[in-house]
Formats: C-alpha cells, structure tokens, sequence
C-alpha cells in the first residue's frame, strides 16, 4: 500500500503512481478524492484478492487528521507531494500544516516503510530530518526504514527537468543514468514533481523505464484539474476544482510562461484561510502585478475588497451575466478558484 498527502497535487500524483503500477500490477487507487475518514475506509473496503497494490490519498484540514487516517491505511510506502497554505483557518498556521502532513513520515519511519522524498523541496526535507533527529521520537525509529529521493540533480537514479510548458509540460527524465522524453498531457511545470514521485514510485517497484515513460504520457487529467479545452472562441485552461494559495500562484506563475496572445485570467475566491483571507488574496492581486496579466477578472466577495488591476465581480454569476453582454473571444484564458465558486459553470459561456 502507498500513501499519498500534500497540500496540492494529491489526487493527480495519485493517479499517476497509480498509472505507473498498473503497468505492472493490478492496482486499486482512489477514486476522485475519497481521503478523508469516510473516504478512506471506503477504499480499503475495495480492496480484494486480486489487487497486488493500492495507492491511497489522504487529505487533511485539520491537525492529527493525517496521523489518524495512516493508521488505518498502515501503508508500506508513502509520499507527501508538497506543503502550502491551505486550509489555514483550521490548521491555525503553515507550521500546522506542515506538523499534520509530516505525521506521515512519523508513520512510516516508525515501522520501518520506505519514504519518497522530493529532494527539491526544502520544507519536505527539513521536515523528515527533524523527525530523525528527534531524541525523543527516535526510540522508537526503525533503522531499516528506506529514503528514496527524486528531484533535478542529475546524480539521483530518478531525476528530470522541463523541457517545455506551452501549454503541455515535456520533460526529460533520467532513469538510471538512461535518458527518456515524456511528452504529457498535463498543463503546469508545477507537475513535474508529481510525474518524478510516480516515476520513483515506479521504479522502486520494479516497473520497467519503458512503461513509466508510457504511463506518464498516456496520462490524461479529469475532474477540472489543469485541462485545456478548446471553444469555438477561447481556449480555456480549466483548474476550477481547488485553489489555495500556493496553488494559485503556481498557476499564475506557470500561465506567464505560456507563450501566446491575448491572455487573461478568471480567478475566484479561495477559502477556509481565516484571518489570512484578505491578505492572501491581496497577494494574489499584486503577483499578477508583477507577472505582467493584466486582464483579470475577479470574482467573490474576498477579490471584492483588494486593490489593483482587475475588474472585479461578487459573484459567479454576476460575472456570467456581464459576460453575455461583454463576450471574450480570441482570448486564451486561465479559469482557477475553489470548487464552491462554481467557475465551471462559465466554460459555455466563454
């Protein structure tokens, strides 16, 4: 059994380990995001004779919520894809957050289980040092739990980089001192790290490099989860399932790099961020500031109250009435907000 957390890239991550086993292995994985302490359950209830290995998300808003949910799952590997603010108003503080996703790394040390690790990011990798440099937990450590690192140094036996992200990420991976390209349907640089922890996932597993290259590329992404659609007058890069902050500016910064003419962005508001609310949203206005976007549409009533560029709705709705008025064409756009501002609802519009 793997084990899957993080703030953002859980569900896509998720199902790329899942693609790459079941080149191998009959695999049962989570469906859509069934992570929490229903969800879970409802998972491993799945679970039959025939499945060889299951890939199984975790999600968290709360703290202890990943340290209750591992316990049921007792996965035999796991990885965390990545720390960020979300959800804020219920962890208290990214120091919360990054406390409640390292319980996983508690799990799995604590029982000997083999960690996968992006070697790339810092907070990842401070937080499975404190837990092994911690006297107090170390006790009760297991010395034959494994470390497995993926990254860009060229000197891990799963490392990669982007080649391109216009709008499709291309990367070149290394497997084992062998180079591949893979050419994904996945929009985003900020995938990269999801495709290298599937390829790792993978290899420790024994699934020849050919077939994760193919699964990698085979992938194609679901549920309003950086898709791009093509209308008779726009094209639309669709992120409507979820938004955050540090997924929003991964977005923002990722459609910079998009090399093309007329763009804009549609973005809604971000939730279940306490007190930080209107800060983050303000700085969400100001990154498009300095990314140079300067056709935004805002919508909700958090963007309601910053400043800046922007032209700025209370609501979904109220921004699709404008739009039957004020029709955008010609236009390629990048629609990102949480699932509750319903911005799926624009696609026919646009």
């Amino acid at each position: 059994i793997v084990g899957i957390t993080g703030t953002n890239g859980k569900t896509t991550t998720k199902e790329l380990v899942a693609a790459v086993l079941a080149q191998k292995y009959n695999v049962l994985y989570t469906l859509g995001n069934f992570n929490n302490h229903i969800g879970v359950p409802l998972t491993l209830l799945r679970l039959t004779k025939e499945h060889n290995m299951a890939v199984i998300e975790m999600g968290a808003n709360h703290p202890g919520e990943i340290a209750f949910l591992a316990n049921i799952v007792m996965p035999d590997a796991g990885l965390i894809t990545n720390v960020g603010k979300a959800h804020l108003a219920g962890f208290g503080s990214f120091e919360g957050v990054k406390s409640t996703k390292a319980e996983l790394y508690h799990n799995l040390l604590s029982r000997g289980k083999t960690v996968f690790v992006d070697a790339d990011n810092a907070h990842l990798k401070e937080m499975l040092a404190n837990i092994e440099n911690d006297e107090s937990y170390n006790s009760g450590t297991s010395t034959s739990s494994v470390t497995e690192l993926y990254g860009s140094d060229p000197a891990l036996p799963v490392n990669g980089k982007v080649v391109s992200c216009t709008p499709y990420v291309n990367i070149d991976l290394n497997i084992d001192g062998n180079n591949y390209h893979v050419n994904s349907q996945l929009i985003g640089s900020y995938n990269v790290s999801n495709m290298l922890s599937a390829a790792c996932v993978g290899h420790y597993f024994g699934v020849p490099a050919a077939q994760i290259v193919k699964a990698l590329s085979d992938y194609t992404p679901q549920n309003n989860r950086s898709q791009l659609t093509k209308t008779e007058r726009n094209t639309l890069i669709v992120d409507a399932y979820n938004a955050n902050p540090t997924s929003m500016e991964a977005a923002l910064r990722n459609f910079a790099l998009i090399q093309t003419d007329s763009k804009a962005v549609i973005l809604g508001d971000m939730f279940e961020l306490g007190d930080d609310s209107a800060t983050e949203h303000q700085k969400v206005v100001s990154l498009l500031e300095q990314l140079g976007i300067t056709e935004a549409y805002l919508l909700g009533k958090n963007f309601e109250t910053t400043t800046g560029i922007g032209t700025r709705f209370a609501s979904t709705s109220l921004f699709k009435e404008w739009l039957q008025a004020h029709p955008l064409s010609g236009k390629t756009l990048l629609i990102k907000g949480s699932n509750s501002m319903k911005l799926t609802t624009l696609i026919d519009a646009l």
